[in-house]
């Protein structure tokens, strides 16, 4: 994994992604092709204090778009009922859920055992496990892999701006 600051640039860049000013972000944990940021690593409290407990934070908007699509097909149910018959596939969707927790933790434990996108038990959220995957690299989360292994012939490539 390799973070890198965020420079002023970066922070108008994520705010225009998102349309609002982004939130308790601590680092670009990966970028696009064309280098923008895509993922952000975030603080596990806002600056008020409220709990947020989304470590890595999808940011790309045609990446977020392609992820939607796959949302939207029913692909979270399937990869939940795979986990109930594919004992590696859910091993491996557990270290995932372990290592979100120790990483988050490291910053700033929150005194819970909930992770995100639904980790360890079910598939929630495609958007967290895709921006997982980018920020630890292939192998840290088995569906953010698969996800981006589906949308591998249209991101990434070209200016995703």
């Amino acid at each position: 994994m390799s973070l890198g600051p965020v420079s002023d640039a970066d922070r108008a860049t994520v705010g225009a992604q998102l349309g609002r000013p982004p939130r308790a972000v601590r680092a670009v944990a990966a970028r696009c092709p064309s280098g923008h940021p895509a993922v952000v690593q975030t603080s596990p409290r806002l600056d008020d204090g409220t709990p947020f407990p989304t470590l890595y934070y999808l940011t790309c908007p045609r990446l977020t778009s392609l992820v939607s699509t796959l949302e939207a097909s029913g692909l979270m149910k399937e990869m939940t009922a795979r986990l109930a018959t594919d004992e590696d596939l859910a091993a491996a969707y557990l270290a995932a859920h372990r290592s979100y927790l120790a990483e988050r933790d490291a910053i700033e434990p929150l005194g819970t055992g909930v992770s995100a996108g639904g980790m360890p038990g079910r598939v929630k959220c495609l958007h967290v496990h895709v921006a997982h995957a980018l920020a630890a690299g292939p192998g840290a989360n088995p569906f953010g892999d698969e996800t981006l292994l589906r949308l591998a012939d249209s991101w990434p490539s070209g200016n995703c701006e």
